[in-house]
């Protein structure tokens, strides 16, 4: 298990999205893009080209999934060097340079390639959580008390609506370790998830068409579901805040717009939360989200995708693969139907 200490790694991080990112940025030019924050322009298909796309026709080729080794601080921790280099299915890592490059977050940008220049002073220390609504004990976490749970390596496919995929070793914990903690009442049927909002650090929130702060939501046998957790890193490093730092949402059987970035506020409720995305275009974004090959978007298919870093297409897999571990949850619900 790797234990994650608090740390800020602008330095790093500047390093990486400067120069790493010039590296990269020729192959992504020459690339085939669309616009989404894994969710989805309004007016642009995955086929369609736009500056922060999430379809490629083939991403930045990288000779190792191994990032550089964390140098030792006064401050920092030390991670282990990342062993895994594929997932369960046999399915190679996305390199780390790319990962932390293509991103998609509109709180900065709907630019994907700008997202990391944009977001490289974002302060994510201090950091509060706070976590309530219908719970018996709610409470507000440090960031370092979330960096003192136990910490464990979840590499999982990450699916974004719009058609592109990639495979990422996460590090953090089960969300329901979390929601154990302030005990949920029985009334509490949803969670129900915050972004922070700040215009001044996040200059995407100052832009009209979104009802800022993002929001997203999850039944509560989901969130408490093993393969749900809050990431506080990816590939033995902490989060960069273009990935979502310091603390995220992972739900690998769901498109990738149900992830929500830097969480500030957790609240346990009795009604289905309206998501940013239900809010903004709800003929096309439903509550559950779940990854279906068989259901298309109502603008294109969601039959197959492009991983990142790959040439031609893949077919999608039912819950993105993990249908073995959640298909249960939906006993009963017409798969068929977008939700």
């Amino acid at each position: 298990m790797i234990k994650i200490n608090p740390s800020e790694i602008t330095p790093e991080h500047v390093y990486l999205s400067r120069r790493k990112f010039m590296v990269g940025i020729g192959a992504l030019l020459t690339s085939s893009l669309v616009l989404s924050a894994c969710g989805g322009d309004l007016s642009q298909s995955p086929e369609r080209s736009e500056g922060s796309g999430e379809g490629l026709s083939k991403g930045p080729q990288e000779p190792s999934p191994t990032p550089p080794t964390a140098e030792p601080g006064p401050d920092g921790p030390v991670f282990p060097t990342v062993s895994a280099t594929t997932d369960e299915l046999g399915e190679k890592l996305t390199s780390y340079e790319v990962v932390i490059q293509y991103n998609n977050y509109y709180e900065f940008t709907t630019n994907k390639e700008r997202v990391a220049f944009l977001a490289q002073d974002f302060k994510t220390s201090p950091w509060k959580v706070e976590v309530g609504g219908l719970v018996h004990k709610p409470k507000t976490f440090d960031i370092d008390d979330l960096y003192k749970l136990p910490q464990e390596e979840r590499i999982y496919r990450l699916r974004c609506v719009e058609a592109w995929s990639m495979v990422i070793p996460w590090v953090g914990f089960p969300l329901a370790k979390l929601l154990k903690e302030v005990e949920p009442m029985a009334e509490a049927k949803y969670v129900r998830f915050e972004t922070l909002y700040d215009p001044d650090q996040m200059p995407g929130q100052k832009s009209g068409g979104y009802n800022w702060p993002y929001v997203e939501g999850l039944r509560m046998d989901e969130a408490m579901h093993d393969l749900t957790i809050l990431a506080t890193g990816l590939y033995g490093k902490s989060l960069l805040p273009q990935n979502g730092a310091p603390v995220r949402l992972v739900v690998p059987w769901k498109y990738g717009f149900k992830s929500i970035k830097s969480v500030v506020k957790i609240d346990l409720v009795e009604e289905m939360p309206v998501s940013l995305w239900m809010a903004t275009a709800p003929h096309e974004y439903g509550f559950y989200a779940n990854v279906n090959p068989e259901v298309p978007h109502p603008r294109w298919s969601q039959a197959t995708e492009r991983r990142i870093g790959e040439f031609g297409r893949r077919e999608t897999l039912l819950f993105n693969g993990y249908a073995e571990e959640v298909a249960d949850l939906y006993a009963g619900l017409d798969l068929k139907k977008w939700y």
